[in-house]
């Protein structure tokens, strides 16, 4: 069998780590490996083909920066390509990006089965080009490979319940294999020059970083913090910030940093304040409390217990959430058990 596996954007990189782990290690499999180069800043993209072992692309569309069009024009032009060129049995695609579209509409075209891991998320916000992404991409899969038990009941509601299975998080899945290997080297994986006590944040969403209200609100927020803030920055949120926003002392900005490393600080962070549906996640994997600069999450299970507060830019229920108790209970199970990759190879292989 052979599977196209397309990846373009960070948190797919992690994702598309851990599948690859697996099907690589069967011999009945081929997998050929795509790389969109919708992220392709060092920091960004190659840093997590080498730290998590991820054999380099054997394609790079290289296609960079532009709007959703010309981005997405671009990549449906260099995927058809290799499609027509490699012939597979089947695509797989990561997530909600304009990669993740971009190759199951290339696929779809040509006949090309297309399975989609982490299908049946919903924000229900159609503001959020990530958000028509998933609709458009569940819709046209051959596969659906759902997360969690609120990714299986939006597919059902979807009238796709033939074509979905749960499969558990990979995301989970990852989080428990490289812990194992920072906690065998914490040094290793520690960031030089940052505080010994402090809050994790990242800003990336259009939502955020396209509205300098709400950008503004959040850092106003963050300057009546009464702890440091460690913010590794985005490429595009650190061109914003240098032309519309006065940065808070507290705030301490990094460059963008590996998966290991970014792991590594959130276990050692006392709280994350994120945009980030990914590492909305990870925190709660880790049991870090949550305060989400949205005002909705796709991740709903995050909420119990508070684990995952959602605030938006409001400067008033950024400082209430940071300063309010941390859960008393741990976090509920509701992502799988660490097993999600084998599901979908034997998915795939029975398809």
């Amino acid at each position: 069998m052979k599977i196209l596996t397309i990846v373009g954007a960070r948190p797919q990189f992690i994702k598309a780590a851990t599948v690859s782990r697996i099907i690589r290690a069967n011999s009945a499999v081929h997998e050929i490996l795509l790389h969109t180069g919708q992220h392709y800043d060092e920091n960004m993209s190659d840093v997590f083909f080498r730290e998590l072992n991820i054999p380099l692309p054997d394609y790079n569309l290289e296609v960079g920066s532009g709007t959703h069009a010309v981005q997405t024009g671009l990549m449906l032009k260099g995927i058809e390509e290799v499609l027509l060129q490699e012939k597979p049995d089947c695509t797989l695609v990561y997530g909600d990006t304009n990669s993740t579209l971009a190759g199951a509409l290339a696929a779809t075209k040509l006949h090309i089965p297309v399975a989609h891991v982490e299908a049946g998320l919903r924000s229900f916000n159609r503001a959020m080009p990530e958000e028509i992404n998933r609709i458009v991409t569940d819709r046209i899969s051959d596969l659906l490979f759902a997360p969690t038990q609120t990714a299986i009941d939006n597919l059902y509601r979807q009238g796709l319940a033939d074509i979905t299975c749960f499969t558990g998080d990979v995301m989970y899945d990852s989080v428990l294999f490289y812990r194992k290997r920072i906690e065998q080297d914490p040094i290793k994986y520690t960031t030089a020059g940052i505080p010994g006590h402090y809050l994790l944040a990242t800003i990336h969403r259009a939502e955020n970083t396209d509205n300098i209200q709400n950008l503004t609100n959040i850092f106003l927020a963050f300057s009546e913090l009464d702890q440091p803030i460690v913010l590794p920055i985005h490429p595009r949120t650190r061109k914003i910030l240098q032309t519309s926003v006065n940065l808070p002392g507290n705030v301490h900005i990094i460059d963008p940093v590996g998966y290991l490393q970014m792991m590594k600080l959130t276990m050692d962070a006392s709280r994350v304040l994120t945009d980030s549906g990914g590492l909305q996640k990870e925190a709660y994997f880790l049991q870090k409390q949550c305060i989400t600069l949205r005002t909705e999450t796709e991740w709903i299970e995050t909420l119990h217990d508070h684990w995952n507060i959602i605030t938006g830019s409001n400067p008033e229920l950024i400082g209430k959430a940071v300063a309010s108790e941390l859960p008393a209970s741990p976090p509920q199970p509701g992502f799988g058990d660490g097993k999600s990759a084998e599901i979908i190879l034997e998915k795939l292989l029975s398809f």
